[in-house]
């Protein structure tokens, strides 16, 4: 399944988006994790897209969208939003790894209507716990904005309590997929599970956080089992 890859002004800003399948399918937005772009999710775009119209996105800071500056996970949620509008999408499956699963789980909650169905990939949000040390910019040149990663790990150290508060409120169909072996607190996903209603969760084991990466075929067994499917 060949993969496009395309540009789009986003609220006066440059995005870079990779588009796999036939825009009449279902539609599924993906979003990558810290340091990652959409190029990420091609393995199992090219699986997905057979049936469904995958759209991953480059998220602010990262691959060939635009370098603001100023990164947070609201902002990042805000230009999923206008990214939803520009490609008029009404309601579709929203799929996050990691950053971009936080970011998956504020849209959710921020904008309900808009979320058919959530997949989340081994992780939850983020919450208190032993603060992370901010590491110094490495001296090689880098495929992000390195300013994304003090910005989104005081976030982390700094959790807003409201995205935990307001789980209860993603009332869609949810699948999060853990990794079993990952550095994620799987007991924290379990947690996450509990408190949305109609949650599902689904433990790779030894896959590690990187669970479409480390056993692809697992993470879309679990994934295709969940999506709608016109074949089954």
């Amino acid at each position: 399944m060949k993969t496009r890859e395309k540009q789009i002004k986003l609220n006066g800003l440059t995005f870079r988006y990779r588009e796999t399948g036939e825009p009449a399918a279902p539609p599924i937005v993906t979003l990558h994790a810290l340091g990652k772009n959409a190029a990420s999710w091609d393995q199992a775009a090219a699986v997905l897209g057979g049936e469904y119209h995958v759209l991953a996105l480059d998220q602010r800071g990262h691959g060939g969208s635009a370098r603001t500056g100023t990164y947070t996970f609201e902002l990042m949620c805000e230009d999923v939003l206008h990214f939803a509008d520009a490609m008029k999408l009404d309601r579709f499956t929203l799929m996050g790894h990691s950053m971009g699963g936080t970011v998956a789980y504020l849209f959710s909650e921020t904008f309900p209507s808009r979320v058919e169905r959530l997949i989340v990939e081994d992780t939850p949000p983020p919450f208190s716990d032993k603060p992370l040390d901010i590491p110094p910019p490495p001296s090689g040149p880098l495929l992000f904005d390195w300013q994304v990663v003090p910005s989104i790990l005081r976030q982390l150290n700094e959790p807003d309590s409201k995205w935990w508060a307001r789980l209860s409120d993603i009332t869609v169909p949810t699948l999060i997929i853990g990794g079993g072996s990952s550095h994620i607190p799987q007991n924290k996903l379990q947690e996450v599970s509990k408190l949305i209603p109609n949650c599902e969760l689904v433990t790779v084991e030894n896959a590690g956080h990187f669970v479409h990466d480390d056993n692809l075929p697992a993470f879309l067994a679990a994934v295709k089992h969940f999506l709608p499917s016109k074949t089954r």
